[in-house]
């Protein structure tokens, strides 16, 4: 299991830059407004520096790590909701995906044309926001239409109206469903798929003097971002390109250069996974070692599903390593013989960086 992310924002930010530069997908991107049409789609791997350190002891055939989907979604302007621009018809690309990296134009540039005419992040932020609330508010009055008279004879449908309409309300208010819902409350009204439900992280695309994000337009993000309890990452679309086409050894050399220890794809998979809650665990053979990505929480053989269904089904007991175990004593056996290496049942909860082994039977 990876995880999908929709890259969002007005037309000219650069998010079809910023997806070039992060999965070399080659989307066209061009200084006017609708360039992307259908919607990019890339996948990245995601840099775990774990990775490296096992295959130094293990010296697999290949390392595989874990990736996210990119989906670089057309620009959104204002009446979306309704039709302008290119519409619904991107509105409903945003549903299918597990979170949202909202890219904010933090950066002036008069080759490149702002839609509003201005650099202004907390309007643009705003547009896109209102977009996605009408958006879920006209799902929501749909349902609502259908729901009002069943709930008179439908206990389970008058369980969730309470919901319906505080969520209605805090669309009124522009408020995100995120706002309003809770774990329990999230799952009475999951087959609507609200946009606003989804964990966003504002990306700031700033020029090359401000990669730490310290400009006044960065920094008005963030403290949106921190205010909505968001994630925040600052990125140089400009940068970023440029660091795609380094091989590995000339970009840690080129990031150091710039005093960075990540590129923006680092810290932005790293604020998904904390927004996503999710966590890594790994298998290692002489074959490969490879990166799996499940959710905080999940038991042994959840995590034998997300390799193959079948070592889920048939789940006998898992043998588990932690990460520091294994590099401190260098191998499996070395484990095994210093009394860490753990076989575990189906209750067993995956912790990040276990290093797993599964045994099963179909």
């Amino acid at each position: 299991m990876g995880f999908n992310c929709g890259i969002v924002g007005l037309p000219n930010v650069g998010k079809s830059t910023i997806f070039n530069a992060m999965t070399a997908a080659g989307a066209e991107a061009s200084n006017y407004p609708f360039c992307t049409i259908n919607p990019n789609i890339g996948m990245v791997p995601l840099r775990d520096d774990r990775l490296s350190k096992l295959a130094v002891f293990v010296k697999p055939e290949r390392i595989l790590p874990t990736a996210v989907e990119f989906v670089d979604i057309a620009g959104i302007v204002k009446g979306a909701s309704k039709g302008e621009g290119l519409g619904n018809q991107f509105l409903g690309n945003i549903r299918s995906v597990d979170m949202i990296a909202h890219v904010v134009r933090c950066f002036e540039d008069e080759q490149v044309v702002h839609v509003a005419g201005k650099m202004d992040p907390g309007g643009d932020i705003e547009v896109i926001n209102t977009e996605l609330i009408l958006t879920d508010l006209d799902t929501l009055e749909r349902r609502l239409e259908r729901s009002a008279k069943l709930a008179k004879t439908d206990k389970s449908i008058a369980e969730v109206m309470p919901v319906y309409m505080e969520l209605k309300k805090a669309f009124e208010e522009g408020r995100p469903a995120r706002s309003v819902l809770n774990k329990e409350t999230a799952l009475l009204v999951k087959d609507l798929n609200f946009l606003t439900a989804k964990p966003v992280i504002y990306v700031a695309n700033v020029d090359e003097n401000d990669l730490s994000g310290a400009s006044e337009a960065a920094s008005s993000v963030r403290k949106l971002a921190e205010a909505e309890g968001a994630g925040f990452v600052t990125i140089c679309g400009k940068i970023e390109s440029e660091i795609a086409e380094l091989s590995e050894e000339e970009r840690a050399e080129f990031l150091s250069g710039l005093g960075l220890k990540e590129s923006g794809l680092d810290r932005l998979a790293a604020a998904a996974y904390r927004l996503l809650g999710l966590i890594t665990f790994f298998t290692a053979g002489k074959k490969e070692v490879h990166a799996w990505t499940v959710a905080a929480e999940s038991k042994a053989p959840q995590a034998a599903g997300v390799i193959h269904s079948d070592f889920e089904r048939g789940f006998i007991r898992a043998e588990v390593m932690a990460y520091e175990d294994f590099i401190k004593y260098g191998s499996e056996a070395a484990c095994k013989d210093k009394g860490v290496l753990r076989v575990e049942g189906k209750d067993y909860v995956v912790q990040d960086g276990d290093i797993m082994h599964f045994r099963f039977n179909v």
